[in-house]
């Protein structure tokens, strides 16, 4: 702060910051200045179950979230694999079913049945992996049970023993029951693994709870 004196008058020269915060009248009293500080908090304040602060004291919580986001992108990434790999196992029973019925066989509605559900519940699993549905993924391993049973119930109707695997001219002649029967016990062990990957990922996906 200068002072230039006259014969009449003083004139304080004071600095520029201070003059242009009196010119625009933002000084404000300090206890304005300390409820304003408050509201701006407050409004920062997460809501209620989150961490709050970044001075470390959260540090476990977001540890936890970190690697249940790991944890679900493993899970996606595994339900995706073997998804898709359910997908070429029963597009191979539906080229089977056709061949059947192009032969004149007699179709079981238990195999039409398997067939449907299996397609029905690789769809919905689908769609619950790639938008984190968990109602989708839910829906999912109830129909992929269910898939499940049909196919153990279909598999019990082969008409199959091991004498015919272990004979080569009845092999022959039942190759095609062979590999039905090898298709659908395949099946079976990715939809089981399937159903499994999907209850983790549906744990994995629900919010973590903060332990004071």
């Amino acid at each position: 702060m200068l002072k230039y004196k006259n014969s009449n008058f003083t004139v304080i020269a004071l600095p520029f910051e201070i003059r242009r915060s009196l010119r625009q009248g933002v000084l404000t009293s300090p206890s304005r200045a300390n409820r304003e500080e408050k509201i701006k908090m407050q409004q920062r304040r997460p809501s209620k179950g989150r961490p709050s602060g970044t001075d470390g004291s959260d540090f476990s919580f977001r540890m936890v979230v970190d690697s249940r986001y790991q944890k679900v992108a493993q899970g996606r990434s595994r339900l995706r694999a073997l998804i898709s790999i359910q997908a070429v196992i029963q597009l191979m029973g539906a080229v089977h079913l056709v061949l059947s019925i192009s032969k004149g066989n007699i179709i079981s509605p238990l195999a039409v049945s398997s067939l449907a559900t299996a397609f029905l519940s690789l769809i919905v699993g689908e769609l619950g992996q790639r938008r984190s549905r968990v109602n989708f993924l839910r829906f999912y391993i109830f129909a992929a049970a269910a898939s499940i049973l049909l196919s153990i119930a279909c598999l019990s109707k082969v008409d199959l023993r091991l004498e015919d695997i272990l004979n080569v001219h009845l092999m022959e002649a039942k190759k095609f029951k062979i590999l039905e029967a090898g298709r659908i016990l395949f099946g079976l062990l990715v939809q089981i693994f399937a159903v499994k990957t999907t209850g983790s990922l549906i744990s994995n996906m629900s919010p973590p709870k903060r332990t004071s």
